[in-house]
């Protein structure tokens, strides 16, 4: 039950959405492109962010890109 947690977990990195174009679900509502995201938790096919909802929600990693390293 790790994800009951994520809301106060340290932050593994920043990372930048670059675009909202989902071909099954409704992104744009919780992400903005061009914003900074907190990624609490990573797998190999999602990211875990807090997004504009204020809580984490799963979304994939195509919708990203790490700035952490800049």
């Amino acid at each position: 039950m790790i994800h009951q947690n994520w809301q106060t977990a340290q932050t593994l990195k920043q990372v930048k959405c670059i675009h909202t174009n989902a071909k099954k679900y409704m992104v744009d509502r919780a992400l903005t492109v061009g914003s900074t995201y907190e990624v609490k938790n990573e797998t190999e096919e999602f990211l875990f962010v807090v997004d504009n909802t204020g809580k984490v929600g799963g979304y994939y990693k195509e919708y990203f890109e790490d700035i952490s390293a800049e």
